[in-house]
């Protein structure tokens, strides 16, 4: 009888036969044993299409009788190696291809199960080969690349516990998407804490933590707002704070005229303050601001409508001053701050001036204080050529708020 040769390639000799030959041959079988068990193979399937991985009956050289093999070369384009019918075995193969590219283990015929490297996948596989005869199936036995974590891998990590874990400058999305970035600040001490919470309305908490005092910034883009749901969330900052004519009361010296001015009947009067063109007039009003202001400076603008066409620059200034409990009210108003606006041609005509520059309010002010205001045209100035009885609308003052509420 013959000798015959396992689906590896290791020969059976027969009984009785290769009689001076034996001592090769089994040192052959060795030899092959060695390799199939720890051999390394680099494999190099350069360009695309199918490769066949070989079995030598009783020789070293069949590609497929290496425990380890990486693939080398430069693929242009999908790339698949085969593996021979019968054939049951694990191998370590490492895909070490350039270009991006799949690559595919498969049964030389047959349609059983196969495994396959992403286009990105250049790392390691366990392979098992379950050797059926006709339906030879290649399995990935669970590690490697696509199921352990790598450098430079990419793998999803699931019911993973990460302990103070350093991420760099972003969280992406399971598109590849930036979702969160991050920055960096030398030798921070403050951070943002998050906590869960149970039933109940208290619901999860985003708080400050690190020193005894730390804020929460939130800073929407441009013209973009704070919004919970759909409806924008009212944050400290800029506010302002609406004078009719009709809250204001004309100064008992040099003092402007209260006036109502009908424009046509049962359409919108003009409740007014009168300031003419041939003196200093003054009106006066107060304002309680509310505890959340900070106290510092104001801005302000004139609604006002003129009485003439001419369109000569009319000035108006405000000045202010703040009186807490037990002061005195009989203190003299902060610096006057002024606003330069040219008639608008058209009697009873709606103008608004820009925003003044800064008005400091004398008087140290404080929370709980009153602040008295006084409006003045000053027709005496040079730069007033405005030819005509200016009617004050009302002002608007911009102040800023740097709490949350006035409790």
């Amino acid at each position: 009888m013959a000798s015959t040769f396992t689906d590896l390639g290791l020969e059976l000799m027969a009984t009785g036969e290769n009689a001076g030959t034996w001592g090769t041959k089994t040192n052959a079988n060795l030899s092959l044993v060695e390799q199939l068990t720890g051999g390394y193979l680099s494999l190099a399937v350069a360009g695309s299409g199918t490769t066949a991985l070989t079995i030598a009956e009783g020789a070293l050289t069949g590609t497929a009788q290496h425990r380890v093999i990486e693939l080398t070369g430069a693929l242009t384009g999908s790339r698949i190696l085969t593996v021979p019918l019968l054939t049951e075995n694990f191998y370590f193969i490492k895909n070490s291809t350039t270009n991006a590219e799949t690559l595919q283990i498969k049964a030389v015929s047959g349609s059983g199960a196969t495994v396959t490297w992403a286009t990105d996948n250049k790392g390691w596989k366990l392979i098992y080969v379950d050797g059926v005869a006709t339906n030879t199936g290649v399995y990935e036995a669970n590690i490697g690349e696509a199921n352990e974590v790598t450098l430079t891998g990419t793998q999803t990590l699931t019911n993973k516990t990460l302990t103070s874990p350093k991420i760099g400058t972003a969280i992406l999305d399971t598109n590849g998407n930036e979702l969160i970035n991050l920055t960096a600040t030398g030798s921070a001490v403050n951070e943002i804490t998050v906590a869960n919470a149970g039933t109940g309305v208290t619901g999860p908490v985003i708080s400050a933590t690190g020193e005894t005092n730390v804020g929460i910034n939130i800073d929407p883009k441009g013209t973009g707002v704070l919004r919970s749901g759909t409806a924008a969330v009212k944050i400290a900052g800029k506010e302002t704070i609406w004078i009719p004519a009709s809250a204001m009361y004309a100064t008992e010296t040099n003092g402007a005229e209260a006036n109502q001015v009908e424009t046509t009947a049962l359409r919108p009067d003009m409740k007014v303050m009168d300031f003419a063109d041939t003196a200093d007039d003054h009106a006066q009003f107060s304002v309680a601001f509310p505890k959340s202001w900070n106290e510092g400076t104001v801005t302000y603008q004139c609604f006002w409508t003129p009485s003439t066409t001419n369109t000569g620059n009319c000035i108006f200034g405000l000045q202010g001053v703040s009186v807490g409990d037990n002061d005195t009210i009989d203190v003299a108003f902060g610096t006057a701050v002024n606003i330069t606006d040219a008639g608008i041609g058209t009697v009873e005509d709606q103008q608004v001036s820009a925003e003044s520059s800064a008005v400091t309010i004398a008087g140290s002010p404080a929370v709980d204080q009153q602040t008295y205001f006084q409006i003045f045209r000053d027709a005496n100035a040079g730069g007033d050529t405005y030819t005509g009885v200016a009617r004050l609308l009302g002002i608007k003052i911009f102040f800023t708020t740097d709490a949350a509420n006035d409790a």
